[in-house]
């Protein structure tokens, strides 16, 4: 049995210790929102949140895993409560197919959680090997870009993983 938390919830997993994680979590934990792409750890689809780090969970086995904090794309909000970054993904009109969605929401999240303020640079370089078939990456950079602008105006900047009420913030503006 490997125990670790995910979303805030203890939880313990039966399988072989070198299970990847994206399979302990999308298999026995029954979350679907992280994608298998392309197994290598190359595209980033499965990406989920390793003690706040955006880390690809295909090729993590669940044993590295033991009594750490991961956050999945279901942890970080909900279509009644969306975070503040998956606002800003449905104003600025980012998925097409969708795919990609889940791996680059949590890149996107692990980058304004330590940086609330990055450069175009700082932000190509936290999204790189984030692939995404469609090309969406101007729509990504400005929701990014509209996110951080909200954490700006919000007193001390709240992490992407918060959950906010949408009219009270458009009140603030």
């Amino acid at each position: 049995m490997i125990s670790f938390e995910v979303n805030g919830q203890t939880v313990e997993v039966d399988a072989a210790p070198d299970t990847p994680l994206l399979w302990a979590v999308r298999d026995h934990l029954k979350l679907k929102g992280s994608k298998f792409g392309c197994g290598m750890g190359l595209c980033g689809a499965c990406s989920m949140l390793l003690d706040g780090e955006s880390t690809r969970t295909c090729i993590l086995p669940i044993a590295a895993v033991q009594g750490r904090q991961i956050t999945t794309i279901e942890g970080l909000g909900n279509p009644d409560r969306l975070s503040m970054l998956q606002t800003a993904w449905v104003e600025a009109s980012v998925p097409q197919c969708g795919y990609c969605q889940s791996g680059q929401l949590i890149s996107a999240t692990a980058l304004l959680n330590k940086n609330s303020k990055p450069s175009d640079e700082e932000i190509d370089n936290a999204m790189s090997g984030n692939i995404c078939r469609c090309g969406t990456y101007p729509a990504i950079k400005k929701a990014i870009k509209k996110a951080a602008s909200h954490m700006q105006k919000s007193i001390g900047g709240i992490p992407m993983v918060s959950h906010f009420d949408p009219p009270a913030m458009k009140e603030e503006l």
